[in-house]
């Protein structure tokens, strides 16, 4: 039988996996409202916008809270997780991008309707890399038992709908 800890841990990258789908979820929900463009641009806009909060929350807390606490546990990951981070600058990078093109738009207008798609494809191509190879490496750490000090909240308190 397993400990409350490594349930824990287990549920913990768990957590992990169900937040990465969401924002898989999210954006795929934007892309497609960018495809089938509608009268409602600014509300998709704001969607859009939300997104891109939402995602850069969730990385600020695994840089902040959950890599910490990998790292202090397990250093051999040290490169796996630089490898993490460096990817958090090539999606920051966009996500300024779409911001900027967003907020840019007095009334939203199809070429940066279409701007902003092109932003999000490469995202999405980026997230999904990413997201796999941290599940693939960090989740067996997770589920090796690490220890919850608080780093959830930041990880997964992200604002999911």
């Amino acid at each position: 039988m397993a400990s409350r800890d490594g349930d824990r841990a287990v549920a913990l990258s768990r957590q992990l996996a169900r937040a990465h789908e969401e924002l898989r979820r999210q954006i795929r929900e934007i892309r497609t409202g960018l495809g089938h463009r509608r009268s409602g641009d600014d509300v998709l806009l704001t969607h859009c916008l939300a997104f891109c909060n939402a995602l850069s929350s969730h990385h600020e807390g695994e840089d902040n809270g959950m890599f910490s606490q990998l790292l202090r546990e397990r250093p051999d990951l040290a490169a796996t997780v630089a490898n993490l981070v460096e990817d958090y600058g090539l999606i920051a990078s966009i996500l300024s991008r779409v911001r900027e093109l967003a907020d840019g738009a007095a009334e939203p207008r199809g070429s940066t309707l279409e701007a902003i798609g092109r932003e999000l494809d490469g995202l999405a191509a980026i997230m999904e890399s990413h997201f796999r190879y941290e599940e693939r490496t960090i989740t067996e750490a997770l589920d090796g038992r690490t220890p919850d000090t608080g780093w959830p909240d930041m990880v997964f308190g992200f604002g999911m709908r």
